[in-house]
């Protein structure tokens, strides 16, 4: 899986025309990845999260509280991502070097392991 992390002072230092072309899944680029992936067999799914603000956070302790908004503490938010099924790790960080935030922000790689029928 390739997170996609933005800070929102890094997005809000970017001039208007830079947002318009880097941004959430109309942006240019991220069609233009979406568009070879599919292609080569390697994307399972995409896609761009809503603003943070829009998050809602469950914690249970003692009872369920959910509460608006992301952790207050975080500093970036998870704004995307792309599940890849690819050759190697290092195919995947060829991948998410294309993806545009990973040049003013960053793209964050982990390996997905499916637990379902695992007994977990």
């Amino acid at each position: 899986m390739l997170m996609i992390w933005r800070n929102p002072a890094n997005w809000d230092a970017l001039t208007p025309a830079e947002q318009e072309a880097l941004g959430g899944r109309a942006g240019a680029e991220h069609a233009a990845i979406d568009a070879d992936l599919l292609r080569s067999g390697e994307l399972v799914l995409s896609a761009a999260l809503e603003d943070a603000g829009t998050a809602r956070t469950v914690r249970v302790r003692d009872g369920v509280v959910s509460t608006d908004g992301p952790y207050a503490e975080a500093k970036e938010h998870l704004v995307g991502y792309y599940l890849v099924e690819c050759a190697s790790p290092d195919r995947a960080a060829e991948i998410a070097a294309r993806i545009p935030d990973a040049r003013w922000d960053r793209v964050e790689i982990r390996e997905a392991v499916d637990v379902a029928g695992r007994g977990f």
